[in-house]
């Protein structure tokens, strides 16, 4: 019975390790990107970009034209030649009783069609396809922006699923280690070379890391969803992840991309003062009408046209002008600042990171070979168990200060991954 359970245990793990289908760190970072909404949001802001701007062009280039209509009736009495007689529209009365003839012309009809084409607009349009070119930019830099995150993002999860992921097949390993000398004790106790209770001792110890394992496993799987969640993956599929190594990217000689963010967050605002001083600059119109426009009763003869140029120029608006330039100085001036706080702390993280990757390395290279001893150890234990010259409990010691030791290395790998992630992150 006790063969059954112990063969159970290895059958099941073994299914979670090999049946599982493999996926790599770029499938998840590849769906991360094609379900990011920041991502979307930025693309469909390039196109409201893109629409404003024709927006711009219609407005500055083509004529606007208008119908425009209105009727307004000014009905007297007129009381000349003491008649009291009641005139929808006054025909020259003198004394009668309503609107003063003087101000309504006895009323007001209109049916036009009115247009209006804005002359001179070259300049203006150009500040606005300036905007537009930066704002675009602005997207797109927030695009690229967004995807160094989602990567680095990706990264620390996806190593968060490696280390459950090795942390099981650690255990695993000690299963399968702990089985075959179940196996081999086993045998000794049938020969009277070990006592039941030992072999009782190796039962509990193997049940206590298949224990170990499932804690693992349960970990594993809720990394794993974590993951998905992250990357927009509604599939649950429990997958086996293919193993990775970061390697430190070397510094940059282009422009960062940080700071690419603050040079063009820098232009948009020299961009929005440009447009804001457009409307100091002179304003031509040309405008015409044709219909009816006329003052009494409207006859065919009233129909008509008429032309001419308007033009405006702000010339004072109470110093507004100055007090937005000052405006945008400060907010420059702001984001100079952060610039060179961002620069600072960012100088300083790295140099704290790749401090930490050091003294990772040496610990790792000494763990290393304090591993490799504690193998030849556990080695030399196997044999003397086989020949029944060792004890069980040391030997179950041992692979307690084993495992311990394996999770200690493994901790020490993955935290400079974790570390060499956030810095290509920095250092960008």
């Amino acid at each position: 019975m006790k063969k059954i359970v112990i063969s159970l245990i290895l059958i099941t793990a073994d299914l979670f390790i090999i049946n599982a289908q493999k996926r790599d760190i770029n499938f998840y970072i590849g769906q991360a990107k094609e379900n990011s909404p920041l991502i979307n949001q930025a693309k469909n802001e390039n196109k409201i970009v893109s629409l404003d701007l024709q927006q711009m062009n219609r407005i500055l280039y083509k004529p606007e034209i208008n119908v425009i209509s209105g009727f307004t009736f000014s009905p007297i009495i007129s009381r000349d030649n003491n008649s009291g007689s009641f005139h929808l529209v006054s025909e020259g009365a003198t004394d009668y009783i309503g609107h003063d003839l003087a101000l309504t012309d006895g009323g007001q009809y209109q049916a036009l069609i009115a247009m209006r084409q804005p002359l001179l607009a070259s300049s203006k349009y150009k500040a606005y396809e300036n905007k537009a070119d930066i704002s675009r930019q602005i997207n797109e830099n927030n695009i690229t922006l967004t995807i160094h995150e989602l990567e680095q993002v990706v990264g620390y999860q996806y190593l968060l699923c490696i280390r459950s992921l090795k942390e099981a097949e650690n255990s695993l390993s000690l299963i399968r280690n702990l089985k075959e000398q179940y196996a081999l004790i086993q045998k000794l106790v049938e020969n009277g070379i070990y006592k039941q209770t030992d072999l009782l001792l190796m039962q509990i110890e193997l049940e206590n890391y298949d224990l170990e394992y499932k804690g693992y496993r349960a970990e594993y799987i809720s990394n794993i969803y974590d993951l998905n969640l992250i990357c927009g993956i509604s599939d649950t599929t429990i997958v086996a992840l293919e193993d990775i190594e970061f390697k430190i990217n070397p510094l940059r000689n282009a422009r960062s991309g940080f700071l690419t963010g603050f040079r063009l967050d820098s232009l948009n605002i020299l961009s929005d003062q440009a447009v804001n001083e457009l409307k100091y600059k002179p304003q031509l119109d040309l405008f015409a009408d044709a219909g009816l426009n006329a003052a009494y009763l409207p006859y065919p003869r009233r129909l008509g046209l008429s032309a001419g140029l308007a033009f405006t120029w702000n010339i004072f608006d109470g110093h507004q002008r100055s007090i937005q330039r000052k405006k945008s100085a400060v907010n420059l001036q702001t984001l100079e600042f952060r610039k060179t706080n961002f620069m600072t702390l960012n100088e300083i993280s790295r140099s704290k990171i790749l401090n930490q990757i050091n003294s990772l390395d040496e610990r790792i290279l000494l763990n290393e070979k304090q591993a490799v001893m504690y193998e030849h150890l556990a080695d030399a234990y196997s044999k003397e168990l086989s020949m029944g010259e060792a004890s069980v409990m040391d030997y179950k010691n041992l692979l307690k200060d084993i495992s311990a030791k394996k999770k200690e290395l493994l901790q020490l790998k993955l935290e400079k991954q974790f570390l060499i992630n956030s810095y290509n992150f920095l250092n960008f």
